[in-house]
């Protein structure tokens, strides 16, 4: 059954490695039948949640503030897949990431008691390290994340070693990334 993948890619680099294995991850997916749409998070204007807890009082515009946001949110809410995509940033995920996905609580806000919609869930992340030690606080994040959210894990593909943009090219992530997608 085809499925509506929703990337946000939290890379600054448009040509970096983590935005190689989104493309490698989309091919494969979309060779399967599934539609992707992917948001390079870096070209959008989105600010920092403010906390007001004022949001979810429009589906279709949950959050008060009104910025490049407002293109996430349909994509959001049609998706069966969310695919997280960043580099490994000080042990977790980028502030691009990691800004965009906080303001996905607008979304919560719709719903009682703030229950996030139901997703399927995937990480897709680029190191320069890659050692057990390396990933494990932006594991522990995912793991923790996911599991508050109750969204089902598919798993992961992570790149080690690969700092310089472009590194990643000819690595085995990047055809993994694509029998990944092409998987589903």
């Amino acid at each position: 059954m085809a499925k509506k993948i929703l990337i946000l890619n939290g890379s600054p680099r448009m040509k970096g490695n983590t935005a190689m294995l989104c493309d490698s991850f989309a091919k494969g997916a979309e060779s399967a039948g599934h539609t992707v749409t992917r948001f390079d998070l870096q070209k959008l204007d989105i600010h920092g949640c403010l906390g007001c807890m004022k949001g979810g009082k429009d589906p279709k515009s949950p959050c008060v503030q009104k910025d490049g946001m407002e293109k996430i949110y349909p994509a959001y809410e049609e998706a069966d897949i969310v695919v997280l995509a960043s580099p490994l940033y000080y042990w977790s995920v980028s502030g691009q990431l990691k800004t965009a996905f906080d303001r996905l609580f607008a979304v919560a806000e719709c719903n009682p008691g703030y229950a996030n919609p139901s997703k399927e869930c995937i990480l897709i992340m680029a190191a320069e390290g890659d050692t057990p030690d390396n990933w494990k606080p932006a594991l522990d994040y995912y793991e923790a994340l996911t599991g508050f959210l109750k969204w089902k894990d598919l798993g992961r593909v992570l790149a080690g070693g690969v700092l310089d943009a472009g590194a990643v090219a000819g690595k085995p992530a990047v055809d993994e990334a694509y029998k990944f997608g092409a998987s589903l």
